[in-house]
């Protein structure tokens, strides 16, 4: 077994060839991409597939979704350990307004919001805007 399906497998997730290619997309680069943006690279999938694809990694913690302000849900892997729990793995996104790529920050983690009493907090999402170090020239 090559090392992606070991990968998934751990993860509960049967590796089809439409996962491990998905995967091993998500892997090769380090900002977080669209539906779209996988669809572009798979023009022969079904789009249902791909979706149905990105719903089952984000259920069994292998992708989380990236709301940054843009109308558009991106999808990045989560890190290893990680299990997108609302206090201990949350961390900082960065939309670059000048490519347009939002790369996960995940070494700056979330601080933990203390809520009023009677308040749950469900998910919690930060991103911050500006230029990415490519763009800025640094």
């Amino acid at each position: 077994m090559n090392t992606i399906e070991v990968f998934l497998e751990s993860k509960k997730v049967r590796p089809t060839a439409m996962r491990m290619l998905v995967y091993k997309y998500m892997t090769q680069s380090n900002v977080a991409k669209t539906l779209g943006d996988i669809e572009n690279a798979f023009a022969k999938a079904d789009r249902t597939t791909l979706y149905r694809t990105l719903k089952t990694f984000e259920e069994k913690g292998i992708v989380h979704q990236i709301d940054d302000g843009t109308g558009t849900i991106k999808y990045a892997l989560c890190e290893a350990g990680c299990n997108c729990d609302i206090d201990r793995d949350l961390h900082l996104h960065f939309h670059c307004n000048n490519c347009r790529e939002t790369i996960c920050l995940t070494e700056h983690k979330i601080p933990q919001i203390n809520l009023p009493d009677g308040y749950v907090a469900e998910d919690m999402n930060l991103v911050v805007k500006g230029i990415c170090e490519h763009c800025s020239g640094q």
